[in-house]
């Protein structure tokens, strides 16, 4: 395959990528509303923990999220004719892992604490853990839009230039 092919080929599926992992965030982000005011906390620990709802989201979205980061920073490195310098990263893969991280990611554990049937267990416990779930996860998705359209605007750019 010659270089413009293949580079259409990567542009394509980087941009896939981007668009399959922002696409369940965004969705994430619609359902959060009514998640935070006005399901109980039996509720939201039956969906969110015991019913493996996000079972999916862990097996086939992690993969995408680092597919989701590796990818343009290869594309960008095919596209420069000098290499990456050593540990440089672009700013909307590196803050979507860190508010991911440090946003819902800690919150993953809590939820352990939860137990059905187990309504007032720690209700102000309850309340942290679902607020910093919910808006970890929109943070996570301000990034990886952020990341989506500064990919967008990089192809355009490369492919007028």
């Amino acid at each position: 395959m010659e270089m413009r092919g293949f580079l259409l080929f990567r542009s394509v599926l980087t941009t896939t990528i981007a668009a399959l992992t922002l696409g369940p965030s965004f969705a994430h982000v619609l359902e959060s509303l009514p998640r935070l005011t006005k399901w109980s906390q039996a509720l939201w620990g039956d969906a969110t923990v015991f019913n493996t709802q996000f079972q999916l989201f862990a097996v086939i979205g992690a993969p995408l999220d680092i597919a989701a980061i590796l990818c343009p920073a290869l594309l960008a490195r095919m596209l420069r004719r000098n290499p990456l310098p050593s540990g440089s990263c672009s700013l909307p893969p590196c803050s979507m892992l860190s508010r991911w991280r440090f946003g819902s990611g800690l919150s993953n554990r809590p939820t352990t604490f939860l137990r059905p049937g187990g309504e007032d267990r720690s209700r102000i416990i309850f309340e942290a853990v679902r607020l910093r779930w919910e808006t970890g996860h929109m943070a996570v998705t301000a990034a990886k839009a952020l990341g989506f359209i500064s990919l967008c605007f990089g192809l355009l750019r490369v492919r007028s230039g």
